[in-house]
């Protein structure tokens, strides 16, 4: 998939999120990008409900944001899906404290602020999808799929 940039209202979103959802699997890594606002924790609750949908599952009654938790995470049938936000990680050595190497291989992962992260996803395929404000309804959509 070559980089490409969408300007989508919330249905939109959902519907990118839909298509989304039939191609990510185990051991895929998608890094939300965009500042405060820009929709990261609404994507993951799109994608995540979608997930579900996919499997047959009755959706999770509250998708939040990890912000404080760090991580939340989602079981679906025979594997789970690990929602990070690492806004508030300061140093690449407080990932390893986290565990978050541990689990890339065996869940779909989401990863909120992941620029602390990026050099050492340089082994693994991950979707890059930053979002930015269009404006109050729509964002612009930027995404990518890096293989490595």
């Amino acid at each position: 998939m070559k980089e490409e940039t969408l300007t989508l209202d919330l249905t939109g979103l959902e519907h990118f999120c839909e298509d989304l959802s039939l191609r990510v699997k185990v051991g895929d890594i998608i890094c939300l990008f965009g500042e405060l606002g820009s929709g990261k924790t609404t994507f993951a609750r799109n994608l995540i409900n979608s997930i579900y949908k996919r499997n047959e599952l009755e959706k999770p009654l509250f998708i939040k944001s990890p912000s404080f938790p760090i991580l939340l995470t989602y079981q679906v049938n025979n594997f789970e899906i690990y929602h990070y936000d690492l806004y508030r990680i300061q140093k690449s050595s407080e990932l390893s404290e986290i565990n978050i190497f541990e689990q890339l291989h065996n869940t779909i992962t989401l990863i909120e602020w992941p620029e602390i992260i990026l050099d050492s996803l340089k082994d693994y395929n991950f979707y890059s999808i930053n979002l930015t404000i269009a404006n109050k309804d729509q964002r612009n959509i930027k995404h990518n799929l890096f293989f490595n």
